[in-house]
């Protein structure tokens, strides 16, 4: 999370404030807002979200919209992702990377009609907005979407949740994961996409800000939905082995070591044409010096942030996020260590409180994503 160093009269305020708080949420800093971390605890929103359906307020993320003659081009010159195969309704995970290959962002990208709608980090949102526009040419033009709010309901009961107050032009359950399209939900215009930041199925809703209280009351009151909080959402995504901006990803980074050579496209591996494509090639065809490993730790005490990873005497890494995992039961971290040192089964240890605790390189995810699929039976 960001630092809580910022004071209330420094925070902005998003447009579901009043009600979190008349919730009884916890409100702490972060990405420059007063958001929610809890509201019945984050073990028992985490527990629900997995079982049933959380409903996170993400709104502090930047939604943005580019437009234009050559918008494609333009984006492409400055992300290695492949928009000739995005259909409409898809979206796509890429990155938003600097000269040298490090990581600016990570970000979301969604092909409507009239464009391409863009999803990027809260606390990196401005400075992406700057980043982009200094090198988009004229014509195309980046609009950032500060009258949207955007919630996320998320676990297997999401689906049955927002069935009940969706309408559109095709169902609901022609989503499958990654696809998105335009539908009311109850009576309000949203753009619904089935992703979401635990690695379960889930939904993702953006819509006018000035409609927020109306639809997360409306989804709230189901059954199936509890209010969920950053701190259940972090729990979730580390689970997930999903990495966190500012925290497993930054400007020291790159796409490989990071295990997200992925979503560099094939086409632009061998075109280039986007920012660090030279190192980023490089580091393709010789690997990178450090990578991103899955840690499972033995004991109770969790390891966080920070943390020292040592093989025998010598210090081969750092963390970069870890917790306790009420799923499995013990603690979980993901870091960077060198690249000899990250093969699955790999005997490692992380200094906490002055302790070596033993840890183990496992495969990510720790806990298994539950995606809902293309042509995946309900």
């Amino acid at each position: 999370m960001e630092s809580a160093a910022e004071s209330d009269g420094e925070l902005g305020t998003l447009p579901l404030d009043a009600w979190h708080r008349a919730r009884g949420a916890r409100m702490v800093p972060f990405a420059g807002y007063a958001m929610p971390i809890q509201y019945d605890g984050i073990v028992a929103e985490h527990a629900w979200t997995r079982e049933h359906a959380g409903l996170f307020d993400v709104s502090h993320m930047g939604q943005l919209f580019l437009s234009g003659d050559g918008a494609e081009a333009a984006l492409e010159a400055l992300l290695p992702i492949d928009l000739t195969t995005l259909e409409l309704g898809g979206l796509r995970y890429s990155l938003l990377l600097d000269d040298h290959g490090g990581i600016l962002d990570d970000l979301i990208v969604a092909r409507w009609r009239q464009g391409l709608f863009i999803v990027v980090n809260g606390a990196t949102k401005h400075a992406d907005i700057a980043w982009m526009r200094e090198r988009l040419p004229a014509g195309v033009a980046l609009e950032h979407c500060e009258d949207r709010a955007l919630l996320a309901l998320q676990g297997p009961e999401a689906f049955a949740a927002l069935e009940r107050h969706t309408t559109g032009h095709w169902p609901l359950e022609a989503l499958a994961f990654m696809r998105g399209g335009p539908f009311a939900v109850a009576g309000v215009e949203a753009w619904i996409s089935r992703t979401g930041y635990t690695g379960g199925d889930g939904f993702e809703i953006s819509f006018a800000a000035a409609e927020a209280e109306r639809i997360a009351e409306v989804l709230s009151a189901e059954p199936e939905v509890r209010p969920a909080g950053l701190g259940a959402r972090d729990s979730l995504r580390l689970e997930a082995g999903l990495p966190l901006y500012g925290h497993d990803l930054d400007r020291a980074t790159d796409p490989v070591g990071a295990g997200l050579a992925w979503a560099i496209a094939r086409r632009r591996r061998a075109e280039g044409g986007f920012p660090g494509h030279a190192r980023i090639a490089q580091l393709l065809a010789a690997g990178p010096g450090r990578r991103r490993v899955g840690l499972s730790l033995d004991g109770r005490l969790p390891a966080r942030e920070g943390a020292a990873v040592f093989a025998g005497e010598a210090e081969v890494g750092r963390v970069t996020s870890g917790g306790f995992s009420p799923t499995l039961g013990h603690p979980i971290a993901m870091a960077y260590v060198d690249a000899a040192r990250s093969a699955t089964g790999t005997e490692l240890a992380i200094e906490v409180r002055g302790r070596r605790l033993d840890a183990t390189v496992v495969p990510l995810p720790f806990v298994p994503h539950r995606y809902h699929r293309q042509g995946a039976a309900r």
